[in-house]
């Protein structure tokens, strides 16, 4: 009983390494977790019934699963065959594939599950504002969100580079969330903020900028036109 308890200890110890391992070493995995933890929080937020909430930890459950295979496979080619093979490129490819598989499924299910939700929030939203719209309140929008990135990067730039919000983003969702606030069709708004994730998605894939300064752009940008349309409508 005592060995059968060590060895099941030990078989946790190393699954939870290979864990840290991959969170450590792999930016994919960083991503997936932040997201998962993001849209987790989503869901206990707007209080998503239980079923919802199965087919996400489902989707999240999916996709780390195969990217600690992907990453498995990736060390044991690289072991087998350090110089470049075509073999081993065709591996890595089809271990990829299958996250990019799982990262599909996962996406499907976060739109079908926050769909009705989001249009509920969203018809709300545009039942209580009575705000016109004009271009001229569009450009002074994104001057006030480029001149809050620049003020966060300025006021925090002689304390290392930690805080440093990505100007894209801040952008991108900002007009994502004039868009959503405005259109008729919730379909639409989320069509918008589908174009700003894959913004957020390129530049990260890119790295151009940490996750946490492309988070950080996207969230001062969505805050600053909410807060700016919630102030008009007070007017």
């Amino acid at each position: 009983m005592t060995d059968g308890f060590r060895k099941w200890r030990r078989s946790f110890r190393y699954a939870y390494e290979g864990i840290k391992y991959a969170l450590d070493t792999q930016r994919n995995m960083k991503f997936h977790f932040c997201v998962a933890f993001l849209v987790l929080l989503a869901a206990l937020f707007i209080h998503l019934p239980k079923t919802d909430i199965l087919f996400i930890l489902l989707a999240v459950t999916l996709m780390i699963v195969t990217e600690l295979i992907n990453t498995a496979v990736e060390k044991t080619v690289d072991l087998a065959m350090p110089e470049r093979h075509p073999l081993a490129k065709i591996a890595k490819d089809v271990a990829a594939a299958s996250v990019l598989v799982s990262a599909g499924f996962a996406v499907i299910v976060g739109m079908i599950v926050f769909y009705e939700p989001i249009d509920l929030l969203l018809r709300t939203s545009r039942m209580q504002d009575t705000t016109t719209i004009s271009e001229g309140t569009i450009w002074v929008l994104i001057a006030l969100v480029v001149l809050t990135v620049i003020v966060i990067e300025t006021r925090f730039s002689d304390k290392g580079k930690l805080v440093r919000p990505s100007l894209f983003t801040a952008i991108a969702f900002a007009i994502a969330t004039v868009i959503a606030i405005f259109v008729s069709q919730t379909i639409v708004a989320l069509l918008a903020y589908t174009l700003a994730a894959l913004i957020f998605i390129m530049l990260y894939d890119k790295k151009t900028r940490p996750f946490p300064a492309l988070f950080l752009g996207a969230l001062i940008g969505a805050t600053v036109a909410i807060l700016a349309f919630s102030c008009l409508n007070m007017l």
